[in-house]
Order: C-alpha cells, then structure tokens, then sequence
C-alpha cells in the first residue's frame, strides 16, 4: 500500500458541504453553470462504461440533472472535482445507498487520467466522510476490466471484498465488478500509524 495523506479541509462552505482542498485541488459543490464543462468531460464512452450510472451519449439535460440532484439529501456529499485554477477535471462523492453503508464514486475526465487526481480528491472526500459526516464505513466498486481504479481505491486504503453483478447504464448491461469496502477504524488507524501525510 502506498503513503495516504491527510488532507486538509477548507473552511469555505456553499450551500450545505465545504470547498475541500488538497495540495493540487480544490472540491466543491457543482453549480448550474459548469452544465456544459461537465456535459463535454462525461461524453466519453471510456467513462460511462466504467461507471454504474452515466449514459452514454452524456447530454447537457444529463449534467444539468446531476446538478440539481446534488447534495439534496443530508449525509451525502458531491464535488466536482477542480484544478486550482478552478478548471474541472471531473466528479466525486459519498452517495447514500437504501439501508445500506454509503457508496464512494468518483470520474475523471480522459485528459485527466493517470495524473494522481483521483486518489488526492478521494483522500480528501473520505477523510470528510469520516470526520464530517461520521459515516462508519464507506464502500465503493470498479470494474474488473479497471485495474487503474482498483489501485486508487487500494491506495486510499479500501480493501477488497468480493465480485458482484452490476447494471451499467451506458451498456445497458449488468458487468462484474470488484466490490471494496473501508471502515472509519482502519482509515483512523492508518492517520495514526503515520501512513499519511499532511499536505500543505
């Protein structure tokens, strides 16, 4: 496993979460007016088909549904995800699920692949999680045929669980996918063995 670091939160809010921010990045709630940078980052078949629930075509009436559904319901968060120049890059969250432990998603726009995005936002959103919205466990999925998202997910600590059967909206198709689970108690354990650094 490699190094996690301890991001620090920013103390800015809009509306009901926190601008999170990260040595390279900034979180923060999406707005009606990134519809069309949101629209062009998701319309690429590479991202639908390894996420559950993104279409593909992703159209502009998709962004601005995503938007507006955003942090409506209490203990759930969702950022876009931001360079420090406010560029956005892509998404990520804690959605809850219906009885059960809140699932952990996230996207990158293709321009933005293979850059550490991914595992820096999702220290950051996790670490909220835990700490803001005292969620005891956090689980989260990858495709089988996405060994780069199964490595963020093994960095930020998550642990594999099994496989499972999951319906993909832009296959219109259930596709196996690695199911990952992450406990407060190990992410807590992990801080407190000096696995991660603070970035500042």
């Amino acid at each position: 496993m490699t190094l996690l670091e301890e991001i620090p939160r920013g103390t800015f809010r809009e509306g009901s979460i926190p601008v999170l921010e990260t040595k390279r990045l900034a979180l923060r709630a999406p707005r009606l007016e990134d519809a069309k940078t949101v629209a062009t980052l998701a319309n690429d078949r590479r991202i639908a088909e390894n996420t559950a629930r993104i279409p593909h075509p992703y159209k502009m009436s998709d962004a601005e549904g995503f938007i507006a559904g955003a942090n409506k319901a209490g203990g759930e968060a969702v950022f876009l995800i931001t360079l420090r120049d406010g560029a956005i890059v892509g998404a990520c969250g804690v959605v809850l699920q219906q009885d059960e432990t809140p699932e952990l998603g996230y996207w990158l726009g293709l321009p933005f692949w293979g850059q550490g995005y991914a595992t820096e936002a999702l220290h950051a959103v996790i670490d909220y999680a835990f700490t803001d919205l005292s969620h005891e466990a956090l689980q989260a999925g990858a495709r089988v045929t996405n060994p780069a998202s199964r490595r963020v997910l093994e960095k930020c600590g998550f642990q594999w669980t099994g496989v499972g059967l999951y319906r993909i909206s832009s296959i219109k198709s259930s596709a196996p996918i690695d199911r990952f689970r992450l406990e407060r108690g190990i992410w807590s354990a992990l801080k407190g063995w000096g696995r991660m650094k603070r970035v500042s």
